[in-house]
């Protein structure tokens, strides 16, 4: 067969080699698509809902540093995205058999976020008008405690838990 196709002029092995191409990515493309699991995607701190079949019994996922689940009555499933990648969720019936696989791909927040890199040191804002200090995984250490240390403090003081034992103001 090579000794053959050697002796084709240059456009015949052209038109051969894109015919034998195109004919493997259509045979990949049928055996991917048949046995891909179903993806979900879901955006960083957002979550997403979606139905499970009857009869679910137990759901597994992955990873749950990923993403986050919550069976809710009538089969649906809350979703909620906790740290950037790809896991798998299983649901089982009581007897163990599978009635649904998928992955959850989560994704960044598509949000008008801005990060600002300080030398090695990353910040990231939320831009939604204004730019507001905003928690993402990747953040410098202090940074990312700084902020979320303001956010509990201010949570805090919403709820009725009043000033700081200094007695002084933020």
């Amino acid at each position: 067969m090579a000794a053959w196709f050697a002796l084709q002029k240059p456009a015949h092995r052209l038109v051969l080699t894109l015919a034998v191409l195109a004919a493997t990515m259509i045979d990949l493309g049928a055996a991917g698509a048949a046995g891909a699991p179903d993806v979900i995607v879901v955006r960083l701190d957002q979550a997403r809902i979606t139905r499970l079949p009857e009869k679910v019994a137990t759901i597994v996922v992955g990873n749950p540093l990923i993403a986050d689940v919550s069976l809710q009555a009538g089969g649906l499933l809350v979703l909620t995205g906790k740290g950037y990648g790809v896991t798998n969720l299983v649901a089982l019936d009581r007897t163990g058999t599978v009635l649904s696989e998928f992955l959850i791909q989560v994704e960044a927040a598509s949000d008008m976020s801005v990060v600002v890199y300080r030398g090695a040191a990353r910040e990231s804002y939320s831009c939604t008008p204004d730019c507001m200090p905003r928690v993402s995984l990747g953040d410098t250490q202090p940074y990312f405690d700084s902020t979320i240390n303001q956010t509990v403090i201010r949570t805090g003081r919403s709820q009725g838990a009043g000033a700081p034992a200094s007695g002084g103001a933020r």
